[in-house]
């Protein structure tokens, strides 16, 4: 029996075979029960609603309770023109069990049909004689009592179904199931109070029954197995139900049966799929419902029978590993190793990182934009992350792999990603970035399977996170970070050089590996960038853009950022500063968990020991270190040949000055008394060059402002004299102020971008160096004081510039070689004459092969003094333990 329609009408089913059976519909004969209420159709106007006939509803209870699910046997006597069958029905496979009608009658809730009847028909006669009995013992609708019934449809009598629901408290009510639309929506009577609810179950859908235009109904895929499903287990039984939630006036909930969570085995079966939306508010665990899905999904039945999963095409061990965690990319993505030894980035699964929208966007074009400081939360998550993950070993379950995209219109280019669920000690870190407000979660289509394994989870921390205000949910001000970027800004760092050289051990945090030796740290007391190089060693060059081309990449460069990587990215690290380079970069030693780092690199041969080295603490270490590797012949020290000592010191006493003056032409001379000069060999190749380059631009003169500088690239610019000339941008304040180095003559200028352009790759600096060479005064020092130091100037400029001397290099300097200069025609020396006329001081040098032009320069400057000439006309100003009488502090 599948449902019993009234008390006097049984719909029967046969044995499933193969899809749902056909249903029957067999009307007792000779006997009548109670109609049940009827609502009025929508179509007909004029039809009205009919309410329950007394005790229709008991008649309806009486066999729904004895009949459904039972098996009977019917006999059918007459069907009439339209179809209907009139007949007998008794309980089990054959005739001799209970006849229904006689039931009814006999408990006082059918009457007997008596128009019509032959008098040979035993079984009316029984009929009758039953229903005599039945008034006689006042059974059913023979009694005193009334026995009407109130069903209250709920849509027409509660007026607001959402606190209705929330009345209950989730609390399982008592239920009929009435009619089952398809396969997740029935109509339930809830007891004790007979209300008729429409319930569409919690967490997931069925294939449904479209209803067209012209009132056909056309069933989706599976949608009629669906509802034979729910049927034939539910309709008409005795059920509980927990009504979970009322959105849009829909109400949800879960039917509890004692064979089972029907919710549940629709998913298993492949009847139905999970939705989003309603599973937020299933009460029974939402695991248990994806479990019943995926497990539906693995076996492809039903609605899943073409299914392929996102990562069917990854073997198991490429599906779940386990890796240590070498960097965090950004608040969503990080670069693991894996046990083979190859780096693999992983993007954690659904989550997006917190992003800025179109107005703030758009604000600060000029100013360089820094995601991790400049997005609100970016730098809270991948700090979260970073302390919690950075060297750790995870576990990676991998989701789904997303194709590549290509760039669209306003979208940019995506490549392909691995996207996974990372756990640490059993927390998800995608869940608990979620749950600090530090993500949000991606939203997809119903029948997008690319998500994340745990995406319930992921919903349920954001819900979390925005009930309690967290993180991009909060209505507080969002935390702005100021991170000042010293690096390469030479003024800043030489404020904050003392600073940090007084703090003695600083924190850090890598926050790039440039190479082996050369880092980017944040420095989190001082919110501020800084590119800091690791003093004590010379570590192998990677490849880098030169101006005379690519630089060749070292042996072992690569060996080296490799290892520094792996040590220091993104750790917290403490370093000693101890000076900085004329570029802006500080020097120092860097500590990670009591290793420093500089050793470590000598210690695997992928460093050697700088001589600058000798002053610091570590240069005994760094020695013996460096020694081991050596002999070893490791890495870098594979090809090394020792050299014989003897030789070195026989040279070192020999060295003699060495004068060997060439011509060179000087073209600019600077306020600090350095110069720029030309070799007059390579003047007429120079010379040469321009005329074939200025030949080149006339004939194809350069589009006006097509060029946009960057920092250190070559380029040409168009100096004063409207002639174009070789440059290198130096600094870019704005379009219209660059600042540039007229690299074959010394002179710099600041020009707007219109008057540069790029240079033409036959006059680059591969096919001629630059012309104008820096170098500085030997023996000399230049006055402290501004005027003095202008008189000297005006002096030289007067004698030098745009001239022919002769120059010979005495000894190097830190930025310069230092030189000494004779006028082209007299060949008298430029310095000694500067010492001699008292507009400069001697410095003294102890080098032994310099000692005869010291004494020279120290004995004209005795003369200067006595004559007291420019800055000696007060007498001698000098401390008596000043560095020029030859006392070093």
């Amino acid at each position: 029996v599948n449902r019993e329609e009234g008390g006097c009408a049984i719909i029967v089913r046969g044995q499933p075979r193969g899809g749902p059976p056909p249903e029957r519909q067999i009307n007792l004969s000779n006997i009548r029960a109670g109609a049940m209420a009827r609502r009025a159709a929508q179509a007909q106007p004029d039809t009205k609603d009919t309410p329950d006939e007394p005790w229709a509803f008991q008649a309806r209870e009486f066999l729904r309770k004895k009949l459904i699910g039972k098996e009977v046997c019917f006999t059918v006597e007459i069907k009439t023109a339209l179809g209907r069958e009139y007949g007998m029905v008794y309980l089990g496979r054959d005739t001799t069990g209970e006849n229904i009608a006689e039931v009814l009658v006999n408990e006082g809730l059918a009457t007997v049909r008596r128009e019509g009847i032959r008098g040979n028909n035993p079984e009316q006669a029984r009929l009758c004689e039953l229903e005599d009995q039945s008034k006689a013992s006042k059974k059913g609708m023979w009694s005193e009592g009334g026995g009407a019934h109130t069903i209250r449809d709920m849509k027409y009598t509660i007026e607001n179904p959402r606190n209705f629901v929330d009345s209950l408290h989730q609390k399982p009510i008592n239920a009929i199931i009435e009619h089952v639309r398809d396969g997740s929506v029935v109509r339930a009577l809830l007891l004790p109070d007979y209300y008729l609810v429409t319930v569409m179950l919690s967490g997931i859908k069925c294939p449904t029954f479209k209803r067209e235009a012209d009132g056909t109904e056309t069933p989706e895929p599976f949608a009629a197995e669906a509802k034979f499903f729910t049927e034939s287990r539910l309709l008409q039984r005795d059920v509980q139900i927990i009504l979970e939630s009322c959105p849009n006036q829909i109400i949800l909930g879960t039917i509890l049966h004692p064979n089972g969570n029907i919710t549940e085995l629709l998913l298993k079966e492949g009847f139905a799929r999970c939705v989003d939306w309603s599973m937020a508010v299933y009460t029974q665990g939402a695991e248990k419902l994806r479990a019943a899905e995926r497990s539906a999904k693995e076996r492809k039945v039903r609605i899943w029978k073409d299914y392929v999963a996102p990562t069917a095409n990854l073997d198991q061990k490429d599906r779940q590993f386990v890796a240590k965690v070498m960097q965090v990319v950004n608040a969503d993505a990080m670069v693991v190793k894996l046990n083979s030894g190859e780096n693999k980035t992983i993007h954690l699964s659904s989550i997006r990182p917190p992003r800025i929208e179109g107005e703030e966007k758009n604000k600060d074009k000029d100013k360089r934009f820094r995601p991790l400081y400049d997005i609100p939360y970016m730098f809270e998550a991948r700090e979260f992350l970073r302390k919690k993950l950075i060297g750790k070993k995870v576990n990676v379950t991998v989701d789904y792999i997303r194709a590549a995209t290509g760039p669209g219109e306003g979208t940019p280019a995506f490549a392909e990603r691995t996207c996974a669920t990372v756990t640490i000690g059993g927390i998800n870190i995608a869940e608990a970035l979620v749950s600090k407000g530090l993500a949000t979660v991606i939203r997809y289509r119903q029948d997008d399977d690319q998500r994340s394994s745990h995406y319930d989870e992921l919903l349920a921390a954001e819900a979390r996170a925005i009930k309690n205000g967290k993180g991009l949910h909060s209505k507080k001000e969002v935390p702005i970070h100021r991170v000042a970027d010293i690096s390469g800004e030479t003024q800043k760092a030489k404020q904050f050089l003392p600073f940090l050289q007084r703090a003695g051990r600083s924190e850090a945090v890598v926050e790039y590996v440039f190479s082996g030796s050369r880092l980017k740290l944040y420095m989190p007391k001082e919110t501020c960038l800084i590119t800091f190089l690791l003093a004590g060693i010379e570590c192998p060059r990677s490849s880098r853009n030169m101006p005379g081309g690519m630089q060749v990449a070292e042996p072992f460069s690569d060996e080296a950022m490799l290892f520094t990587k792996e040590l220091v990215l993104q750790r917290e690290v403490e370093v000693e500063v101890e000076s900085m380079d004329k570029a802006g970069n500080f020097i120092g030693w860097l500590h990670i968990e009591g290793l420093n780092l500089s050793v470590a690199l000598v210690e695997n041969a992928l460093s050697k020991v700088h001589f600058t080295a000798e002053r610091s603490a570590y240069y005994k270490t760094l020695v013996s270190a460096e020694e081991a590797c050596r002999l070893r012949k490791e890495k870098i020290w594979a090809n090394y040949e020792e050299k014989p000592v003897e030789e070195v010191v026989h040279v070192s006493e020999e060295k003699e000055r060495v004068a060997n003056y060439r011509p060179v032409y000087v073209t600019e001379i600077s306020d600090t008394l350095h110069f720029y000069a030309q070799d007059v060999e390579t003047g007429g190749q120079l010379e040469s060059l321009m005329e074939t380059m200025r030949a080149e631009i006339a004939a194809q003169p350069p589009l006006e402002g097509s060029y946009s500088a960057r920092r250190g690239e070559y380029c040409i610019a168009k100096f004063a004299d409207g002639e174009w000339y070789r440059a290198r941008v130096e600094k870019v304040e704005s379009p219209a102020k660059v600042h540039v180095f007229y690299i074959d003559y010394g002179n710099r200028e600041i020009v707007p971008s219109t008057r540069l352009a790029a240079i033409p790759p036959a006059f680059s600096t591969r096919n001629l160096p630059a012309q104008a060479t820096e170098y500085a005064f030997a023996f000399i020092q230049i006055p402290q004081d501004e005027d003095a130091r202008a008189d000297v100037v005006d002096c030289i400029v007067r004698d030098i510039q745009n001239s022919q001397c002769l120059l010979n290099v005495e000894y190097s300097g830190v930025t310069c070689p230092l030189v000494t200069i004779q006028f082209g025609d007299t060949k008298d020396d430029v310095g000694l004459g500067l010492v001699k006329e008292g507009l400069v001081m001697v410095d003294v040098r102890k080098e032994k092969h310099l000692q005869k032009m010291v004494t020279e320069y120290l004995n004209s400057q005795e003369s200067a003094k006595s004559a007291r000439l420019n800055i000696w006309r007060y007498g001698d100003f000098r401390a008596d333990d000043a560095d020029e009488f030859g006392y070093r502090r």
